[in-house]
């Protein structure tokens, strides 16, 4: 009997997900005739100090009790949007995979609950290519998981990436990040699409560039009819000190003086423009709305 691989794989991710105890959140919402829907990915375990090494430690600790989190860990969820429009079924990241932590990797799982197997992903759109974000383009064989979908990333984001000296230049604690995408984006040269700040990459959805978490990172805005929804990625990256301090300088971004410049800037048109928004680890399955608060921002996400 000819052994199917992907079958396989989809097979596996219908056993997970009907044999899951606790489903994920997900939250899903209408853009014109398009869905916007965030599938999950798992969740991740940093130390506390990937994020809060370079704020001031005093008034941090208050702000870390309101919210009811942990100075020395973290577990944030990892929500991907997912956007269909009737042609296509637009996938923005990949998720961790296999390799990166056991809590995480669980994208496939969470698209089969949602009814889509691998192959029905049509394309995937890459904010930026961290490990959780890009990881997961490879299966267990070593092959890509999307076999069929158009793969497209900012071009400053992959010319980072792609960039020899760049392992050499990150730094020791974020080498391995570096070996890990250029592993994966070797895989995709070929036929990759690169697009810039303002392109409309696909129909309805349009790039911004909000670099800093890295040197290239990218953000969607998607319009359908009168409404809109923002794809933040990670240039929103937690719904405490992100939303509360903005411009704060987090332990999780490449370029803090630039990340707190694009955090502020996506704020300013968040309120403004009052835009649902989507973030990779923004909690309760990571779409919601943004109102302002006594001091900054607060997230209210649309799943309960």
């Amino acid at each position: 009997m000819d052994f199917d691989r992907r079958a396989f794989l989809v097979q596996c991710g219908a056993y997970a997900a009907a044999t899951m105890s606790t489903a994920q959140a997900v939250a899903q919402t209408a853009l014109g005739e398009a869905t916007l829907t965030t599938v999950s990915d798992g969740t991740l375990t940093l130390p506390g100090s990937f994020i809060f090494e370079p704020m001031p430690q005093d008034a941090l600790t208050p702000i870390l009790a309101d919210y009811g989190i942990q100075h020395d860990r973290l577990e944030p969820e990892c929500n991907l949007a997912l956007y269909q429009d009737g042609t296509r079924n637009v996938l923005f990241d990949v998720g961790s995979g296999p390799d990166f932590m056991p809590t995480a990797g669980a994208v496939i799982d969470s698209l089969v609950a949602a009814g889509l197997a691998p192959e029905d992903v049509t394309h995937v759109l890459f904010t930026h290519a961290h490990p959780d974000h890009i990881w997961g383009l490879l299966d267990d064989f070593d092959e890509p998981v999307f076999a069929d979908a158009t793969y497209m990333m900012g071009r400053a984001e992959w010319d980072y990436w792609w960039n020899p000296e760049t392992v050499d230049t990150i730094g020791e604690a974020r080498a391995a990040f570096a070996v890990g995408a250029k592993r994966r984006m070797e895989m995709i040269e070929d036929s990759v699409v690169l697009f810039d700040d303002g392109d409309e990459v696909l129909p309805g959805i349009a790039a911004i560039a909000t670099h800093g978490h890295t040197p290239g990172h990218m953000s969607f805005e998607l319009r359908g009819g009168s409404q809109s929804a923002l794809v933040l990625g990670d240039a929103i990256g937690n719904h405490h000190v992100a939303f509360r301090k903005p411009a704060w300088i987090s332990g999780s971004d490449q370029d803090g003086d630039m990340a707190a410049a694009t955090r502020q800037m996506l704020f300013d048109r968040i309120m403004a423009e009052q835009m649902q928004v989507v973030g990779f680890h923004l909690p309760q399955g990571g779409m919601g709305r943004v109102d302002r608060a006594a001091e900054g921002f607060v997230f209210v996400p649309d799943a309960t």
